[in-house]
């Protein structure tokens, strides 16, 4: 993935994936006279902190990249700590290993909810991982907020109520590419290379619903067989000169080198999962034993975004993050999946501070369903939080890699939803974070 914030998680068996000074108050808005001084009100929280939980690839074939993702939310929630936490309480994050696989994660996930008492899960990876934690979450009501997935699982208010998506889901983001090709290349013969299985059958939904009758051919290839010279030979047979990849990082770098084998040069435009220039400029050198040392083989290639990154270093949110990151990192730089994880964070402690000063389960869950649609933060869409609607972020624009690693704008920012919902221009200014960088969300209630 270019950028898994700006460009989302993918999540397939494979990934090698606002005003408030800080006063006397804590940063949840607290009386100095309350701090510390709130009350058991459910599992998970003490008159002190707030316990959350998450599952990651730290290790295995999917923890480069992926693995940065939770060390950017604990910075940032450290960042909140420092400057009193939510509501006089702190934020305790902890997160484990579940090496991307659905076996590790049923056992982590029981251990963050049995053990650890969590109150919540915030952000844990993976379509097929945390599809094998779902039901478990949701029959023990533990409110599980911000799948880092962009499946339509995570969408299923009715079946799944503590359940909540965070990232554009595959479906809107495969309608926005769709359209634009349509648009801009209406006649283009269009290749789709899919990885098979929701990832990929989600982004093709989204895709054919405005180009259906321009695509000559879809190649499918299976999560972990690196093999995709077959899956790229009948692109190139079915004469596609542009072809629409919803795959994550690996295959990106694999069919750019299968491509350049085959001396076939089509124009390429890869979902937001699949285009992260540091990690695919790695992928590609190790893959070609050092014959293509960076992503050069990127320039042009078209994506999507839905955050600013570490590419837009004067934009106010990438400062933000490059400040909490110098002030409460570890190791390594500020990257563009610590950036998705710091998003996730203040999201969650928007969440949190719309629960109100002794949050609940039940409550935080419902916060979201009556506030969320109206939360904003570093994404420059909203959220479609309601009753009706767990799903996250409403869409993304198209954008060209150039340079080294930049992008440059090739559309406004676009919304949408699920279905036959029209896309249209998002027009709302994207606003700056607040000057002490902690969101302000007062409850309604």
């Amino acid at each position: 993935m270019r950028r898994p914030g700006q460009r989302g998680l993918a999540v397939g068996a494979l990934a090698t994936i606002v005003t408030l000074l800080i006063t006397s108050c804590g940063a949840g808005g607290r009386p100095e006279e309350d701090q510390g001084g709130g009350s058991a009100s459910d599992v998970g929280v003490t008159a002190e902190s707030v316990k959350v939980g998450a599952h990651f690839p730290l290790t295995g074939v999917a923890a480069p990249g992926y693995s940065e993702i939770p060390t950017g939310a604990k910075a940032y929630f450290d960042f909140v700590n420092a400057a009193g936490g939510v509501n006089g309480r702190r934020i305790d994050y902890v997160y484990r290993d579940d090496a991307y696989n659905p076996t590790n994660t049923s056992q982590v996930v029981n251990e963050l909810v049995l053990q650890d008492e969590i109150f919540a899960m915030v952000g844990g990876l993976g379509t097929p991982t945390h599809s094998a934690v779902l039901d478990f979450l949701n029959s023990s009501e533990v409110p599980d907020l911000f799948v880092s997935s962009g499946s339509l699982l995570w969408d299923q208010p009715e079946t799944n109520p503590q359940t909540f998506g965070w990232q554009p889901d595959y479906e809107v983001e495969g309608k926005i590419i769709g359209q634009y090709v349509q648009q801009n290349f209406p006649d283009a013969k269009v290749g789709l290379f899919l990885q098979d299985d929701d990832f990929g059958e989600d982004g093709e939904k989204g895709a054919r619903a405005y180009i259906d009758d321009q695509i000559v051919a879809a190649e499918r290839y299976a999560p972990g067989n690196t093999d995709v010279g077959p899956q790229v030979a009948a692109l190139q047979a079915a004469g596609a000169d542009l072809v629409i990849g919803f795959n994550v990082p690996s295959y990106t770098a694999l069919s750019q080198l299968t491509a350049m084998r085959l001396n076939y040069d089509p124009q390429w435009i890869y979902s937001n999962v699949g285009s992260d220039p540091a990690l695919v400029g790695s992928l590609l050198s190790r893959f070609s034993e050092g014959q293509v040392t960076d992503a050069a083989l990127l320039q042009g290639v078209m994506t999507t975004e839905y955050l600013p990154g570490v590419d837009a270093p004067d934009n106010a949110w990438t400062k933000l993050w490059q400040r909490v990151w110098d002030a409460h990192g570890g190791q390594g730089q500020l990257s563009n999946y610590r950036i998705y994880g710091m998003a996730q964070a203040y999201t969650f402690v928007q969440a949190l501070q719309a629960a109100g000063p002794d949050p609940t389960r039940e409550g935080i869950v419902t916060a979201l369903e009556e506030m969320g649609g109206e939360l904003r933060g570093p994404a420059f869409v909203p959220y479609r939080y309601s009753a009706d609607s767990h799903a996250g972020l409403s869409g993304v624009k198209v954008v060209r890699i150039a340079g080294t690693g930049g992008t440059e704008d090739l559309s406004p920012v676009l919304v949408t939803g699920n279905g036959d919902t029209e896309i249209t221009e998002h027009t709302e200014e994207h606003a700056a974070p607040p000057e002490n960088g902690i969101p302000n969300v007062q409850p309604q209630n």
